[in-house]
C-alpha cells in the first residue's frame, strides 16, 4: 500500500501513470473507513485500473467545533481496512497544511440553490466547506471517475454542480446506500452510538420505508406529518427535519406530479450523534 501526505508527490505520480493511460477512480473519505466506502473503492476498482482513496478530515465544513475535534482519525486502521480490499490501492492522507498551505478557509460557491435545502438550512456553511475540499481534491488527484454514497444525496447532487459549474474533467458517480444488517446506513458515526441508541437507530430507514410506501396513495404533507407523529414518539431519537423532495432541485414538494422524481430525506439525533439518511420514493 503507497501512502502519499504531499500533493505534490502524489500529482507527479499520477502524473506520469496516466500519460501512460492508466485511469483512476477516486474515493474521498474523512477517514474512519467502514463497509460502505469499501464498496466505493470495489466499485471505483472494478471500473478504473487505479483507485485513490483520501483519508482527510476537513476542518471548512464543519459548523461545530466539538463534533471537529470528536471526529475519529483512525490511519492506521483504515489502511488495514483497504488492504483487505487491494494492496495496489493508492491513499492520500495530507495534513491541513499541505491541503490549505496556511489558508484555513472555505471559497463561497454557487450551487444554484442546492445548498440552501435541508443540510444547508441546519449547517450554515457546510456545503462551501464540502465544494472547497471537493475542488481541490479533484484538481490535486485529477480522477477520470469519483465515487460517493447515496446516503448524502445531496452532497452528491453539489459534488455534481461543481464539477458540472467548474467545467472539472471528472465524472462523478452516485453508488446505493450500503446498510448494516439491521437497515441502519453505514456512517463513520455509527461507532459513537450508546447501546440504547444503537437498538433504536435502525428505526430512521423502518420509518422511510414506510414513509415511501404511504407516498403510493398519500400527500406529501400527509407522509410528512405522519413521520413527525411517529418520531415524537420515539424516545431515543429526536427529529431535526424530513422532507421530500424533488431530486433535482432539491426544494421541498408541495403537490406531486407524475412527471418528477422524490426522495424522502430525514436527518435525526441519537444522543448527541447526528445520522441521516434518504429512499427514492418513485
Amino acid at each position: 500500500m503507497t501512502i502519499f501526505t504531499n500533493k505534490s508527490e502524489i500529482q507527479d505520480h499520477i502524473s506520469k501513470k496516466k500519460a501512460k493511460g492508466i485511469t483512476f477512480g477516486f474515493v474521498p473519505t474523512m477517514g474512519a473507513l467502514h463497509n460502505g466506502h469499501l464498496s466505493l473503492v470495489e466499485k471505483a476498482l472494478q471500473e478504473n485500473d487505479v483507485c485513490v482513496v483520501s483519508v482527510f478530515v476537513n476542518p471548512t465544513q464543519f459548523d461545530n467545533d466539538q463534533d471537529l475535534k470528536k471526529y475519529p482519525r483512525t490511519l492506521k486502521s483504515d489502511v488495514a481496512l483497504l488492504e483487505t480490499v487491494s494492496k495496489t490501492i493508492l491513499v492520500y492522507a495530507p495534513s491541513v497544511e499541505d491541503i490549505y498551505q496556511g489558508n484555513t478557509k472555505a471559497e463561497s460557491f454557487n450551487f444554484d440553490g442546492l445548498e440552501f435545502e435541508m443540510e444547508g438550512k441546519f449547517r450554515k456553511g457546510h456545503f462551501d466547506g464540502v465544494g472547497t475540499i471537493v475542488k481541490k481534491l479533484f484538481e490535486i488527484v485529477t480522477p477520470n471517475n469519483a465515487y460517493f454514497g447515496e446516503k448524502d444525496f445531496q452532497q452528491l447532487a453539489i459534488i455534481k454542480k461543481l464539477a458540472q459549474k467548474y467545467n472539472l474533467p471528472v465524472k462523478v458517480n452516485g453508488c446505493e446506500i450500503f446498510r448494516e444488517e439491521n437497515g441502519l446506513a453505514y456512517s463513520s458515526r455509527n461507532t459513537r452510538l450508546k447501546p440504547d441508541y444503537i437498538k433504536a437507530a435502525p428505526f430512521i430507514f423502518k420509518t422511510l420505508k414506510a414513509a415511501k410506501e404511504k407516498f403510493g396513495t398519500k400527500s406529501a404533507k400527509q407522509v410528512t406529518e405522519w413521520v413527525e407523529k411517529q418520531f415524537a414518539e420515539n424516545k431515543f431519537l429526536e427529529l431535526e427535519y424530513f422532507n421530500i423532495a424533488e431530486v433535482t432541485t432539491l426544494k421541498t414538494v408541495k403537490r406531486k406530479s407524475k412527471l418528477k422524481t422524490y426522495r424522502a430525506f430525514v436527518a435525526a439525533y441519537a444522543d448527541d450523534i447526528r445520522l441521516i439518511d434518504n429512499i427514492a420514493l418513485n
